[in-house]
């Protein structure tokens, strides 16, 4: 087998400092592509040095496992390429001639290894792809074929495959089998060149990008430990991940969730099984990408969860009036928004829950026999819960936006919804895009889960409301609200801090610093045009 070379500039030493180095390598391939390509370019790269990495460590393993149980070289020999010992783990299996060593040591042209003196590094790349889908079916289809294109630069695909061996540091003399390790950490070099690549593109990366702290305030408010998840709009998976992590941060595994997706956009679609596949999670996508509402890839699917973010206000869409999914009503040609909700409601189990974020119209319109559509989905009591989150949380649009929480059975809150107004919450992370907190996220979610009487790790206090940010309503209130849902409606404006100063004092004092203001304002104008006067 070839040796790996070293990599040829230090290893970074931080994941930040890997994470920067690759993505400040890979923006110098971008050269005469379109970004939709470039991105295809770059994650096929992170998936390919992922399932390498992966296979090598579980090479490495059962080399020591079959040393200690006493077996000769000759008998390794012919034992470590049995693929079931890989598949078993949940690792692919993965030719010679894809792995990242073979890849990297002609990446520069370095060796003649298979007869590839002739080949650019491209043309092995793209080799590389279908030996990979060919030896594991359930990625066929997946993988990008597009490196020995014109419109790639050869001498930088090279560079930068020489540089993603500097990814390896992280797992070296650390052990592991299972490629548990290599997971983890190009798993989470995959979602950052996700973020960077949807940050890049802007309102186009929204449609496969949703950002990591609004998925989170969906997962960590449903809890989806175990069960059927399902996401109708599943961009490029990010729900499913982020649902994995949730459970392996409480002692579960992966394999406790089923997970059920479907995309519309092809590139998404592929973008989303890799992703999955780099996460260690077995996902039904369909068997290709397609329209959730003229072709429902999953029509008897009954989910414990769902989890979306799907495109906002549509107007032009599938609409059939004889779907049996219009429990409540025909959506309107012009708005898909109504029919996502009753699609969704339509996949949930007796005792399933759902998260959906939505644009705020959504909360309150009427047109288009939306608002009759709302109020019979209030009056089946199938609303748990309305969460109203800040503003620039998407990079890709301005329209403010909620979270509609749907639960097939309330338990003892049935006749009641929680309103909770998160929209002072969040810190600006740059100019252009609000982040949510650690803690914002646990204060929206423990509202939640206190007034549910939920909660996996502690017992939380009582539930009580809160002015101006959370207030559980009943179903007459809402009612008489016009079963308008937005959660300022019944919050209330947050109670102001008593500092004992009796308010005629106050007013009296406030007064007397607004004259001397004013008074000071005045001066400071005659002042500035004394000078231009004089500049005159």
């Amino acid at each position: 087998m070839p040796r790996t070379p070293k990599a040829a500039s230090q290893a970074p030493s931080t994941m930040k400092e890997l994470k920067d180095t690759l993505w400040k390598a890979a923006d110098k391939l971008r050269g005469s592509m379109d970004a939709s390509q470039y991105k295809d370019v770059i994650l096929g790269l992170v998936f390919l040095k992922y399932v390498s990495d992966a296979f090598d460590e579980r090479r490495a393993g059962i080399r020591t496992e079959l040393t200690a149980d006493g077996y000769d070289d000759d008998q390794i020999a012919d034992l470590i390429d049995d693929t079931d010992e890989y598949t078993a783990q949940g690792v692919f299996w993965v030719p010679a001639i894809a792995r990242w060593g073979f890849l990297a040591e002609n990446a520069k042209g370095l060796g003649p290894s298979m007869n590839s003196r002739e080949k650019s590094i491209g043309a092995l790349v793209d080799e590389a792809m279908d030996a990979v889908m060919q030896a594991n079916p359930q990625l066929s289809g997946t993988l990008p074929r597009i490196f020995n294109r014109d419109s790639v630069d050869q001498r930088r695909l090279g560079e930068l495959i020489d540089l993603f061996n500097s990814a390896r540091f992280a797992t070296q003399g650390q052990g592991g089998s299972d490629g548990r390790r290599a997971r983890d950490l190009l798993g989470e070099v995959y979602e950052y060149f996700l973020e960077k690549f949807a940050a890049a593109e802007g309102k186009r990366g929204g449609e496969f990008y949703t950002p990591a702290g609004v998925v989170r305030v969906l997962v960590e408010m449903l809890q989806p430990t175990s069960g059927r998840v399902y996401d109708p709009a599943c961009g490029s998976g990010g729900m499913f991940v982020q649902a994995e992590k949730f459970i392996d941060a409480h002692h579960g595994e992966g394999s406790d969730i089923s997970v059920y997706g479907q995309e519309l956009n092809e590139r998404t679609w592929r973008m989303a099984k890799m992703n999955l596949a780099i996460h260690g999670l077995t996902g039904n996508l369909g068997p290709r990408w397609g329209d959730t509402f003229a072709r429902d890839l999953h029509p008897d699917l009954q989910a414990d969860y769902v989890m979306a973010n799907p495109p906002f206000n549509i107007k032009d869409w599938a609409r059939n009036e004889e779907d049996p999914r219009w429990r409540f009503g025909v959506p309107p040609a012009g708005n898909a928004n109504y029919a996502w909700i009753q699609h969704i409601l339509s996949k949930l189990a007796p005792a399933g829950q759902a998260g959906v974020v939505m644009a705020n119209g959504s909360m309150s319109s009427n047109s288009g026999g939306e608002g009759k559509m709302r109020a019979e989905i209030v009056e089946a009591d199938l609303v748990s819960c309305m969460v109203a989150l800040p503003t620039q949380l998407f990079r890709s649009t301005g329209i403010p936006v909620c979270v509609w929480f749907f639960a097939k059975d309330k338990g003892a809150r049935a006749g009641e919804v929680l309103f909770i107004d998160a929209r002072s919450l969040g810190h600006m992370a740059d100019r252009a895009e609000r982040a949510l907190s650690d803690e914002d996220i646990a204060r929206i979610a423990d509202t939640f889960h206190a007034w549910r009487g939920l909660e996996l790790d502690a017992v939380l206090g009582e539930y009580s409301d809160v002015s101006g940010f959370c207030y559980s309503a009943s179903l007459a209130e809402i009612k008489a609200a016009g079963y308008t849902l937005t959660p300022g409606r019944y919050v209330g404006a947050a109670e102001s801090e008593d500092d004992g100063e009796p308010i005629a004092e106050k007013l009296a004092r406030l007064r007397v610093e607004l004259e001397t203001q004013l008074t000071e304002s005045a001066r400071l104008a005659e002042v500035v045009r004394e000078q231009l006067g004089r500049v005159s």
